[in-house]
C-alpha cells in the first residue's frame, strides 16, 4: 500500500472510531418498543425531588457502573450516594491535605471514574492545590489518596475565581480537562485567546500511555500539536471559566461557559471540531465584548442558547448534560441546564433540519452547582449551600404551558 493510500487510511479510521464507539454505546430500544418521537420542549416541565441532604458544599456529580454515585464536595471530600441506601454517612475519598479551599471557588472541583474503573477502582480528580491554588489534575484508586499521582497543572495563583474544573472521559478514550482564564474580570491575563497557557481552555489528553517525562500523551489528533508556541495539550479555547462541560454519546462537547456581567452561554462543539476557538474575550457570547482581543480573519463558533442576567435574574450558566434515560423517552437527546442564582431549567435540542432550540422549562432547587447522571441515564442535580442532592424528572404539560427561551 502506498504511503499516501496508508495516510488516507489512517485518516478515515480516527473519523469512524468515535462515531462506531457512539453507536454501539448509545442505547437501543428493547425487541418490540416502538421508537418514540421527541416532544416539543414547551410540552416538557422538570421535577426535582430531594433524595440527600447534609453534604457541605457539594459541587460535582458523576455515576459508577454499580449504580453508586460519587459527590464531591469543595473541601476535599467525596460522598457516596446508592438509591437503594441513600447517602453512605462516611466520605470513600478526603483529599482535604491537599485542597486548597481560600477562595469561594476553590476546592475540590471535578471527579470522573476511568473507564476500566470496574477492574482498576481509579477515579480523575481536578482540584486547586495548596499552598497556591495551582490548577490540578490527577488520579488515584478510590479511597487510596496515598496513591495519588498527579498528570498536569497550570499556575492559578493571583486570583481565586474561574478555576474550571470539569474532568470527563470522551467517547474517544481520551481525558477531558475544563480550565479557568486565570480569575479576577476582564481576562487580566488575556489568557482565553493565547494558545501558549492552559488558562482559558478545554485540554484532551491520553492517559492510558506515558511519553517521556509526562505521565500522559498528547493525541496526535490534537489540533495545535504542530503551532509553535502553543500547548499540544489544548483542545478548544476561547473560554472564561466553562464550570462545567458534558460528553455526548456522539463525542461531542456541551459546555456552560460563565460569562461576565452581561451574557452567560451554552457551546456544543462537535468532534470535528477541534481547535474551535469560542471567543472571549474577543466576545462574551455573542456579543462583542474587548475590541482589542478580536482579530481579523478568525472564526469564533457561535453559542448554541445564550441569555441576558437582565432578562433572567441570572449570574453564572451551570452546565448540565443531554438526557438519554430511559424514564422519560420523550426528553430524549434534549441538554438540561440551569443558573446558580435564577434556578431556571434551560431546555436546548438541536433541531434536524438544523440549528437548535430552546425553551425554559421550569426550575430546579437552589443554587444548582453540578448536574448528573447515574448508570441509567437518569438525572440528578446538586444544590450548593443547602447541601442537597435532587433526583430530575419530566413531566408532559400543555402545550400553552411552556415558556420558549428562543431558538438559533
Amino acid at each position: 500500500m502506498s504511503r499516501r493510500r496508508r495516510r488516507t487510511v489512517t485518516v478515515l479510521a480516527g473519523l469512524l472510531v468515535p462515531v462506531l464507539s457512539a453507536l454501539l454505546s448509545a442505547p437501543v430500544p428493547a425487541a418490540g418498543t416502538p421508537r418514540t418521537r421527541p416532544v416539543p420542549l414547551t410540552e416538557l416541565t422538570v421535577v426535582s425531588e430531594q433524595v440527600a441532604s447534609g453534604l457541605r458544599r457539594p459541587v460535582a456529580i458523576t455515576g459508577l457502573p454499580d449504580g453508586r454515585m460519587l459527590i464531591a464536595e469543595k473541601d476535599g471530600t467525596v460522598r457516596a450516594y446508592h438509591p437503594d441506601t441513600g447517602l453512605a454517612p462516611d466520605s470513600v475519598l478526603d483529599l482535604t491535605a491537599r485542597v486548597d479551599t481560600s477562595d469561594n471557588e476553590r476546592g475540590l472541583l471535578g471527579i470522573t471514574p476511568a473507564p476500566d474503573f470496574p477492574r482498576t477502582g481509579m477515579v480523575y480528580v481536578s482540584y486547586t492545590s495548596l499552598p497556591a491554588g495551582t490548577l490540578t489534575l490527577a488520579r488515584l484508586p478510590l479511597g487510596a489518596p496515598q496513591r495519588l499521582q498527579v498528570l498536569l497543572t497550570q499556575e492559578h495563583a493571583e486570583y481565586g475565581n474561574h478555576n474550571g474544573g470539569q474532568v470527563a472521559f470522551g467517547r474517544d478514550g481520551y481525558l477531558y480537562w475544563s480550565t479557568g482564564d486565570g480569575g479576577h474580570a476582564n481576562d487580566p491575563f488575556k489568557a482565553g485567546q493565547d494558545l501558549g497557557t492552559l488558562l482559558g481552555k478545554i485540554v484532551r489528553i491520553d492517559v492510558n500511555r506515558a511519553c517521556g517525562t509526562r505521565p500522559y500523551c498528547v493525541p496526535a489528533g490534537n489540533p495545535f500539536v504542530r503551532t509553535a508556541g502553543a500547548r499540544p495539550e489544548i483542545w478548544l479555547y476561547g473560554l472564561r471559566n466553562p464550570w462545567r462541560f458534558s460528553v455526548d454519546v456522539d463525542n461531542s462537547l456541551w459546555i456552560g461557559d460563565v460569562g461576565q456581567g452581561l451574557v452567560e452561554e451554552v457551546d456544543h462543539v462537535r468532534p470535528w471540531q477541534g481547535g474551535a476557538n469560542l471567543g472571549w474575550s474577543c466576545r462574551e457570547g455573542t456579543p462583542v465584548f474587548d475590541p482589542e482581543q478580536c482579530r481579523p480573519g478568525v472564526r469564533y463558533v457561535d453559542p448554541v442558547f445564550e441569555y441576558e442576567h437582565y432578562m433572567t435574574e441570572g449570574c453564572s450558566v451551570t452546565g448540565g448534560l443531554v438526557y438519554r434515560g430511559s424514564r422519560t423517552p420523550e426528553a430524549r437527546g434534549t441538554y438540561i441546564a440551569s443558573d446558580y442564582c435564577s434556578t431556571l431549567a434551560f431546555a436546548v435540542r438541536p433541531r434536524p433540519g438544523g440549528g437548535y432550540e430552546s425553551a425554559t422549562i421550569g426550575t430546579f432547587p437552589t443554587q444548582p452547582t453540578a448536574f448528573g447522571a447515574d448508570v441509567h441515564g437518569e438525572l440528578y442535580v446538586l444544590s450548593d449551600y443547602p447541601g442537597w442532592l435532587s433526583r430530575v424528572r419530566f413531566e408532559r404539560v400543555a402545550p400553552a404551558s411552556g415558556g420558549a427561551a428562543g431558538s438559533r
